[in-house]
């Protein structure tokens, strides 16, 4: 009696063994613990992307193309800043009369569009250092006899709404003066004066200049006088908008230091600028 007893208990035993080991063989490896396994990287965050506001009629500074895009110099400036500092940028076609209200009423977060920094209008705006040196210039017929800025004073000349040229004409001639005719661009004001409605034309120096160069029919020649003040452009963001403005100035300095604003230079006015840029607090206008 005991050796069947002890058999069936080894029987039992072996039994016992062999399904411990099947369940052995047949348990499912338990996943690694969460902190073991290897976290995947967190996906880059988007791009910030500013809307530009900018008036696509002042060529070689902003204008279209045959394609509808907008293009220029001051496109490719920005476009580089933005690229330096790390955000992107959406230019929008803006009528220069409302262009400042659009970025007050925040519909624009930045305004790029050969704006010249003044004290009137730092009391709105915040400007970025300076990107271009400007001044003034008189676009006349080949045949005027016009010699300096005093000449137009009893002349029709032709300004573009809101611009320092217009405000300089006015000083000139007087606010209500019926002899400044004002127009919505400078390159209107142009084809003005070559159907003879304006006897000149007062504007920022690299828009006529390049103007007259691709329309040498139109036979034009230009003035410069040392009445005009020395002008800067700036970069324009809402009043008090400072995050916005040190990615600009940061991105500015970027593409100045290593080469790429000088070669955007070149390629629209022929040469590297001749002289350092103004900070943004030299005001002029």
């Amino acid at each position: 009696m005991t050796q069947i007893t002890t058999r069936r208990f080894l029987q039992t035993a072996a039994v016992l063994a062999a399904g411990i080991v099947l369940a052995a063989c047949g348990k499912k490896e338990e996943p690694a613990p969460v902190e073991q396994a290897a976290s995947a990287p967190a996906p880059a965050p988007a791009p910030t992307v500013y809307t530009v506001g900018t008036d696509a009629a002042y060529a070689p500074f902003e204008s279209q193309d045959e394609k509808g895009e907008i293009v220029g110099f001051d496109i490719e400036v920005l476009s580089a800043v933005a690229k330096k500092a790390g955000f992107e940028v959406k230019f929008v076609n803006t009528p220069w009369e409302g262009i400042f209200n659009s970025l007050g009423q925040g519909d624009r977060d930045i305004i790029i569009s050969a704006v010249t920094i003044t004290d009137e209008r730092k009391q709105t705006l915040d400007f970025s250092d300076a990107y271009f040196d400007a001044a003034q210039l008189i676009a006349v017929r080949d045949n005027s006899k016009v010699a300096k800025f005093a000449d137009l004073k009893k002349l029709k000349v032709g300004v573009q709404t809101g611009t320092t040229g217009d405000e300089a004409t006015t000083k000139l001639i007087g606010k209500a003066s019926t002899n400044i005719k004002r127009f919505e661009s400078t390159p209107l004001a142009l084809k003005e004066l070559e159907s003879g409605g304006v006897d000149a034309v007062v504007a920022d120096n690299g828009v006529i200049i390049h103007h007259v160069a691709n329309n040498p029919g139109a036979k034009f020649k230009t003035i410069s006088d040392p009445e005009f003040a020395p002008e800067h452009y700036g970069i324009a963001v809402k009043k008090g908008n400072t995050a916005v403005l040190e990615k600009i100035n940061q991105g500015l300095a970027g593409i100045k230091a290593d080469g790429t604003y000088d070669q955007i230079y070149a390629k629209y006015f022929g040469a590297a600028p001749a002289k350092a840029q103004a900070p943004a607090s030299a005001a002029s206008n």
